[in-house]
């Protein structure tokens, strides 16, 4: 604009010194001045604070004048909400100065950022896993020393094998550090392969926890043909007799997972416990690793070994065993050492990674989740085309929460992670199982470190409370989400409508994740899974979305214009000042207004509306943000209270236009309208 040009009487002239406005008929705000300041709004008021900086040395806005209705001067339509006002911003004309800096908004959303982030983590109140690392500081300073960007399948395995309860999850946890695997006082926890890095001295490896090993004496047909499970359709369509046949394959079944890792591992620890002392199963085991892994490198550690004097002599009952026997303590971490320098000399030093190009270290994870025996794990042996997890009608059969690295068809990695069944709360409490209470809990972790959480429900199966709760749980974690439909082929009868009709029914129950896309698939056959990473894959790109300022800002004003905020009883009304993108992951967005309190939940959700409907972000939740005026002066501290006590008569003058136009405001004074030019240079 060139200038500023306002109608005031010859009276206003005098009052401009003295900051005081003395006239006999109120405001006269007509809708024509609406509509030639609608450019003046707020949010476009972003260059307001330099427009005197324009090459012409006289800069003067000019505001023509019109015709008021009235004998007061007063419009015909003044005070209705519709169809003028569109922001909002016609509001009792209080000392607010409406020059924005950019760039201390932008660091003022950070600081929302990080408020709304450390309320949150305390709400949720979830151990990270991060936090129960004791060894961090040791980690850090092997990564010094050891390669990095080394994908998981290059890197050495070394396996940890025995029969059940010898503490073996205990090491596991020992070794790669934080609480990985479940660890209970009772056989029989691990089920399926658990992986983890660990670091000692220049050395990097993969090590794998397998469940306890107790028939391995049978020959590999054998176990094959108790292997053949025909069913996962879940346990209320079973026999009895045939659960009571899936309750006696599951021993073999874990054992098979053991076998895999020894097979593609390059050092194996055999380990005992020196407080129960040899058993039969531990030379059963001993004879099978020498029988059939003879090219293995195998350490045997007695585990429980506190005490170092008693620990010798535990230790010496098992030379019979045919390997040298090292006391350890996965408890107390007595021996770890020395263990681990027999490990590293037996694992081969990973070549060929001039070749190996830089790899970004994000790697997107997808979590999933569901109720019990609704096919989570028959999900993920699909995807990765092998028998990577246990999968039985019974119920609760995955624990741990198992991660595997997975390539797309385009050559995108997943980190896939499958999770126990999440029960009840109420009814996991009731049954008194400690290891299931910490299986929902392995569970929910996933959730957290997870990047798109795939929510599995039977299509059969009627969608419960639970099913809602865990919807709720992953929107508040702020993850992406798709609802994958499994065992699709079971609906009889489908039709062109049976997909339409039940869209739209778990639109209706699960309404917290409206914005989720569902893929329908069948696990057992294979049968649209390859779907599921695909939508994944989008869902991912969408949560890393960013939206540039300009058009961000041009959606909010769109939607103001569309619908402007609610006026209070004392005639308030809500107004944006500027709008922007702080995060990703998910998409996070800082409203800066005059007061948040007057933008009501329902408002909220139109404004979150209209942000997916005109930019996307399809299958990620958007978290929007409102900073209150208020909050932001009262953070400026007394630097600016200080720069505004003694303002220049230039200031003043700034001051003023910016105030007067922003206000879309005309003045008359006893029918005498004049033309005053404002230098604002």
């Amino acid at each position: 604009m060139a200038a500023l040009k306002l109608c005031y009487s010859s009276t206003l002239l005098s009052c401009t010194s003295s900051r005081k406005l003395a006239f006999s008929h109120p405001l006269a705000v007509t809708s024509s001045i609406s509509s030639a300041f609608s450019v003046l709004r707020p949010l476009s008021l972003l260059n307001l604070s330099g427009y005197h900086k324009s090459s012409s040395s006289s800069l003067r806005t000019v505001c023509e004048c019109t015709s008021v209705a009235g004998e007061t001067g007063v419009p015909e339509n003044y005070g209705d909400t519709e169809g003028e006002d569109p922001g909002g911003f016609r509001d009792e004309f209080d000392d607010v100065d409406y020059s924005i800096d950019v760039e201390a908004l932008e660091e003022e959303a950070k600081d929302v950022l990080r408020e709304y982030s450390s309320s949150l983590s305390r709400e949720l109140r979830l151990d990270d896993e991060l936090n129960d690392q004791s060894e961090t500081g040791r980690k850090k300073n092997k990564r010094k020393t050891t390669p990095r960007n080394i994908p998981d399948h290059l890197l050495p395995k070394v396996a940890i094998v025995g029969r059940p309860n010898v503490g073996k999850s205990a090491l596991f946890n020992r070794l790669v550090g934080g609480n990985r695997a479940i660890v209970v006082d009772e056989p029989g926890v691990t089920r399926d392969r658990l992986y983890g890095r660990s670091f000692w001295g220049d050395n990097e490896f993969m090590v794998v926890d397998t469940g306890g090993v107790l028939s391995v004496s049978k020959t590999q047909n054998d176990v094959m043909e108790e292997l053949a499970i025909s069913t996962t359709i879940g346990m209320d369509g079973i026999p009895l007799a045939s659960r009571e046949a899936a309750v006696a394959r599951m021993p073999s079944m874990i054992e098979r997972q053991a076998t895999a890792a020894v097979e593609e591992s390059s050092v194996v620890i055999f380990l005992v416990d020196g407080q129960a002392g040899l058993t039969a199963a531990d030379e059963e085991i001993a004879d099978w690793l020498r029988r059939n892994y003879s090219d293995k490198y195998i350490v045997l550690a007695v585990n429980k070994c506190e005490s170092p004097r008693k620990g010798m002599m535990q230790a010496s009952e098992f030379w019979s065993l045919g390997f040298t026997p090292l006391p350890v303590s996965a408890l107390s971490g007595t021996g770890t050492g020395e263990l681990l320098d027999l490990v590293c000399s037996g694992l081969q030093k990973v070549e060929g990674l001039e070749d190996l190009h830089e790899e970004e270290d994000y790697i997107p994870a997808i979590a999933i989740v569901g109720r019990p025996n609704v096919g989570k794990s028959s999900i993920l042996n699909a995807l990765v085309g092998e028998d990577r997890t246990i999968v039985s009608p019974i119920s609760g059969t995955t624990r741990d929460a198992i991660d595997t690295e997975f390539t797309g068809q385009d050559g995108q990695k997943f980190r896939l992670i499958d999770t126990a069944g999440i029960r009840k709360r109420a009814t996991v409490a009731s049954s008194g199982s400690l290891t299931e209470s910490l299986s929902v809990n392995r569970a929910f972790r996933a959730i957290r470190r997870s990047d798109v959480v795939a929510l599995v429900i039977e299509a059969m199966a009627c969608i419960t409370e639970q099913d809602y709760k865990i919807a709720e749980r992953i929107e508040k974690e702020g993850k992406g989400c798709l609802i994958v439909v499994n065992k699709w082929d079971t609906i009889p009868n489908k039709n062109q409508q049976t997909t339409m009709y039940y869209e739209q029914d778990v639109r209706e129950k699960l309404r917290s994740l409206d914005w989720a896309p569902i893929v329908y698939s069948t696990a057992i056959t294979g049968h649209s899974v390859d779907k599921i990473i695909t939508a994944a894959s989008v869902v991912e790109k969408e949560r890393s979305r960013r939206l540039t300022t300009s058009i961000l800002n041009q959606v909010v004003q769109e939607a103001l214009a569309f619908k402007s905020p609610p006026r209070t009883r004392g005639g308030k009304r809500g107004r944006v000042y500027y709008c922007t993108q702080a995060a990703i992951r998910p998409p996070t967005f800082v409203f800066f207004v005059n007061d948040a309190k007057l933008f009501p939940e329902t408002y909220r959700r139109y404004m979150e509306k209209q942000l997916r409907t005109d930019a996307g972000f399809p299958g990620t939740p958007i978290r929007l943000l409102w900073r209150s005026r208020k909050k932001m002066e009262k953070n400026e501290g007394k630097a600016t209270t200080k720069a505004q006590t003694n303002p220049t008569q230039r200031d003043r003058e700034v001051s003023f236009a910016r105030k007067w136009a922003s206000r879309q405001v005309l003045f008359a004074m006893d029918g005498n309208c004049g033309y005053i030019w404002m230098d604002v240079n």
